[in-house]
């Protein structure tokens, strides 16, 4: 694979599915409907995939591809592919909260090794470069390299779902002791994570690959570490059915629970 060539066309792909997604959240009403499993979709989710997987199929036919919104990529079997989420955090883009994200990622033998985070509604555009590492590409093009930050165990920076933050999720932080805690949508929280923002993110309930794995290489670029929840072994990509175990993503200093 040759990464200059991939991350430049996962960063535009995403910066073209992230305004296509603006067109919609921008303009008036827009359809919700319920997909199978009950969860949201609009018209931007499904415009999003139809750019992502059109441009992705062209310049990679021979690379498996799994994306949230074709629900007969999700019986594929692989161990190197690719994988989308086009609008990721639907909720939040329903109730124009903001925090939604495109996410595109590049998983090679169950390890997400290059991925882009773009969050259009608040001009935040993450993503690994080539050699691997992480940045966040500013307004004027300028690229910020990003950290985890060395965190202090006994004030530790917590990010948790806006959505999906329960009371199992808070018991768990509670063991911890936290100067201060935020909530976020979307795989935004992995980039939170990957700049030093916040020092731990532990989600406890259900995620699909296609929800972390853009995200999860962009906190591997930038130092960070995701686990899984039971054994604290790097979260591994690829698995029958594409759903995650609970995991906590977090900067190497922490002491985990």
């Amino acid at each position: 694979m040759d990464h200059d060539r991939l991350i430049l066309l996962l960063r535009r792909l995403a910066l073209e599915a992230g305004t296509r997604i603006l067109e919609v959240y921008n303009g008036p009403d827009f359809e919700v409907r319920a997909k199978g499993d009950a969860s949201p979709v609009t018209e931007a989710d499904e415009a999003a995939d139809a750019l992502i997987s059109a441009g992705l199929r062209a310049a990679y036919p021979d690379v498996p591809l799994i994306t949230e919104e074709q629900a007969a990529s999700h019986a594929l079997s692989a161990a190197t592919f690719l994988i989308v989420d086009p609008l990721d955090g639907t909720k939040e883009f329903i109730q124009r909260r903001g925090d939604f994200t495109v996410n595109i990622a590049y998983v090679e033998n169950g390890v997400p090794l290059r991925g882009v985070v773009y969050a259009p509604a608040q001009g935040r555009l993450f993503y690994t470069r080539a050699d691997g590492t992480s940045v966040e590409e500013l307004a004027d093009g300028t690229l910020r390299p990003l950290r985890v930050a060395t965190p202090d165990n006994a004030a530790l920076m917590v990010v948790a779902s806006k959505s999906h933050r329960d009371q199992a999720t808070d018991d768990y932080i509670g063991r911890y002791a936290v100067k201060d805690s935020k909530s976020a949508g979307s795989s935004l929280k992995f980039c939170l994570v990957a700049s030093g923002e916040a020092d731990l993110y532990p989600r406890l309930g259900r995620t699909m690959e296609w929800d972390t794995a853009a995200g999860d290489a962009v906190l591997r670029g930038a130092g960070g570490l995701c686990v899984r929840f039971d054994d604290h072994t790097p979260l591994a990509y690829g698995k029958p059915g594409w759903d995650n175990p609970h995991f906590i993503a977090c900067a190497p200093g922490v002491t985990l629970k």
